[in-house]
């Protein structure tokens, strides 16, 4: 569906006719290049995206793309069209998953066409925080609408990071702390969200970089210097991912080599208590045979003589294996 559609002329928003005619004045003889139209759409039908390209005359390749989805992140240029593409990432508390979605942007001559797949990270607030802060930065033009999706997404992978944080130092805790509470599978899933998450961050290092440097198709300089925060915001949260999915493995490790230690401590426990129900089991096998001609069947004091000794035997034996520890 069509979320929101305006024009924006010298960082003011004003109401948006038909797309085709306000592009058409916008791109007229004399308007001010960074004068724009914005189109945001979410989950759009075909006939919906339909419309949209046949309106604002959008590049093949872009629309390629947007059909059929599922795009690594990215930033391409096609003629004048910039197509950008990013993984959009939300927390889920309740599960501690990490869900992902899309979102794409075509920016071209006057207008942007942003396009959201997914609940991940929804971008009313970008627009906004830009019509009510940032107006100045809307005045750059089109890729100021680009500045501002990228900086969110990259400000929620930050909010994810603390919140991966945040599991990982409790799996710590229950791990190094002997609490013994979690088990395997509880690290395998945050290892695995973790990988989910780089896998939505780091494709997208390159594609910032290109748009700080300053022989780019970004020709302001103030439009450089605000990407060029969001790479370092985002470099910050691709080490930490790296941090993260090191730890995880070394904690994996530790707990199971203390699930071994266990597990040998269990097999020695069981191991002495079997070794001291053998020997009585063993002697009275000896003496449960019925043979006529015995040693000590008839003696008086045959019986409770073999069960003293099988106390004897047996209390050296839980004597021995609790000071070696095994008991």
């Amino acid at each position: 569906m069509i979320v929101d559609q305006a024009v924006y002329r010298t960082g003011q928003r004003q109401e948006c006719g038909d797309p085709s005619d306000e592009l058409a004045v916008l791109r007229a003889a004399g308007a001010p290049d960074n004068d724009f139209l914005w189109i945001g759409l979410k989950d759009p039908t075909p006939e919906e995206f339909e419309w949209v390209r046949e309106e604002l005359d959008l590049h093949p390749l872009a629309v390629e793309d947007v059909r059929h989805g599922n795009q690594r992140a990215k930033v391409e240029t096609y003629d004048e069209t910039v197509f950008a593409v990013v993984k959009t990432l939300r927390y889920v508390e309740s599960t501690s998953d990490i869900e992902t979605g899309e979102l794409m942007a075509i920016i071209g001559n006057h207008f942007v066409v942003t396009l959201r797949r997914g609940d991940a990270a929804p971008l009313h607030h970008v627009r906004q925080r830009l019509e009510e802060h940032e107006q100045g930065l809307l005045r750059e033009g089109p890729l100021a609408v680009l500045h501002g999706l990228l900086d969110r997404v990259v400000d929620t992978y930050r909010e994810i990071d603390e919140e991966v944080a945040a599991d990982l130092a409790e799996i710590e805790r229950d791990v190094f702390g002997g609490a013994n509470k979690t088990d395997s599978s509880a690290i395998y899933r945050l290892k695995r969200e973790v990988l989910e998450f780089r896998r939505a961050a780091e494709p997208l290092r390159v594609p910032l970089q290109q748009l700080t440097d300053k022989n780019g198709f970004v020709r302001s300089k103030e439009l450089r210097l605000h990407f060029r925060d969001v790479v370092d915001h985002l470099a910050l949260t691709l080490a930490s991912i790296e941090s993260y999915d090191a730890l995880l493995s070394d904690v994996l490790g530790a707990h199971l080599s203390q699930i071994g230690v266990r597990q040998n401590d269990d097999m020695r426990k069981i191991s002495a208590w079997a070794a001291m129900i053998t020997v009585p089991t063993l002697i009275a096998g000896i003496y449960g045979m019925n043979f006529d001609h015995m040693p000590e069947l008839h003696w008086l004091v045959g019986y409770p003589l073999v069960l003293l000794l099988m106390a004897v035997v047996v209390g050296l034996l839980w004597r021995s294996f609790t000071r070696s520890g095994w008991l």
